[in-house]
C-alpha cells in the first residue's frame, strides 16, 4: 500500500505500479520548500515545513547542494534553488505544459463560450504557446509572437504582478500608439495596473488591436510570482465592457487551476 499523500508512478516493463522511494519524495519536498521560501530558509524552518527531522533534512540538503539543485547565499545559513534546478528547469518542453493545462483552456472556452490562450513567462516578456479559437478558419494563430506589454490585458497582468524595478525594466522608454485606445501615458498606466491587482484581473478594450477585447488573469507560483497568464478575447461585439466582470472571474478560476497543475 502507499504511504498517505505519495503518489503512484507506473513502471515501464512492470505489470504493477512502481512504490515512491521515500528519500525522493523527501528531496523533492524540500526543494519544493525551499522554492516556496520568501528569504533563504534555513535546515530548522526547512525540516519543520517537511515534517522530517533536522538531521534527515541537513543529509538530503548537502547531497541536493552537491548536485547544484539548491546552495546557500554567501554569508547565509539559509538555501536557495540553485543552477542545476534551474538548468531543468530551462530545458522543460513547452509542449509538455500546453499538454498539462490544455482540459482547463478547454473547460475555460466552453464556459465563456469565446477564444482563449495560453501564455508563458519568458524573462521580462510573455509568449503565446496555446489558443483555442471558437471563430474557426479565420481564427490566425498568435503562438510564438510576443506579446506587447502595455496594450493587451495579458501583459497589463503580468506587468501588475512584478515589483515597481522589474515593471520598469520590462517597459520600453516609449509606449508606442496602437489604435485610439491605446495606454501611452505612464502615470495612467500605473493607475491600469493598480485596478487591476485589486480585481485579480486586467482587461484591454481595443488598445492592441482595435474592436478587439479581452480579460486576463496570471498564473501565479508559490512566491506570488508571474510564471504564466490566461487569456479570454474576442471582438468587441462578442465581448462588449459590459461582460468584464463575468469573464475575469472565470479567467483567475482557469489561472489557479493552472497554477496547481503546475506546482
Amino acid at each position: 500500500m502507499n504511504a498517505p499523500g505519495r503518489s503512484t508512478a507506473w513502471s515501464s516493463g512492470r505489470s504493477g505500479p512502481a512504490q515512491s522511494v521515500q528519500s525522493v519524495d523527501r528531496a523533492l519536498e524540500l526543494m519544493a520548500a525551499v522554492a516556496a521560501g520568501e528569504a533563504p530558509p534555513t535546515v530548522a524552518e526547512l525540516a519543520t515545513a517537511c515534517g522530517i527531522n533536522r538531521s534527515t533534512a541537513w543529509r538530503l540538503l548537502a547531497t541536493l547542494e552537491a548536485h547544484g539543485m539548491v546552495e546557500r547565499p554567501p554569508g547565509s545559513s539559509g538555501y536557495r534553488i540553485g543552477y542545476g534546478a534551474v538548468r531543468l528547469g530551462a530545458a522543460a518542453d513547452e509542449a509538455s505544459v500546453v499538454r498539462r493545462v490544455r482540459p482547463v483552456l478547454e473547460d475555460l472556452s466552453e464556459a465563456t463560450g469565446e477564444t482563449v490562450s495560453l501564455a508563458l513567462v519568458k524573462t521580462a516578456s510573455l509568449r503565446y504557446v496555446d489558443h483555442i479559437s471558437v471563430i474557426g478558419e479565420r481564427f490566425v494563430p498568435w503562438t510564438e509572437e510576443r506579446v506587447s506589454l502595455h496594450s493587451t490585458s495579458s501583459g497589463k497582468v503580468f506587468l501588475a504582478s512584478l515589483s515597481d524595478a522589474e515593471r520598469e525594466g520590462a517597459l520600453p522608454r516609449t509606449l508606442e500608439r496602437f489604435t485610439q485606445t491605446t495606454i501611452v501615458d505612464r502615470a495612467a498606466l500605473q493607475t491600469e495596473l493598480a485596478d487591476a491587482r485589486r480585481r485579480g484581473y486586467a482587461w484591454c478594450r481595443g488598445e492592441d488591436a482595435a474592436l478587439t477585447n479581452g480579460v486576463s488573469a496570471a498564473v501565479l507560483d508559490a512566491r506570488r510570482r508571474p510564471i504564466a497568464v490566461v487569456n479570454v478575447w474576442g471582438p468587441e461585439r462578442r465581448i462588449p465592457v459590459e461582460r468584464f466582470d463575468e469573464l475575469g472571474p472565470l479567467a483567475v478560476d482557469a489561472a489557479a487551476r493552472v497554477a496547481g497543475l503546475l506546482a
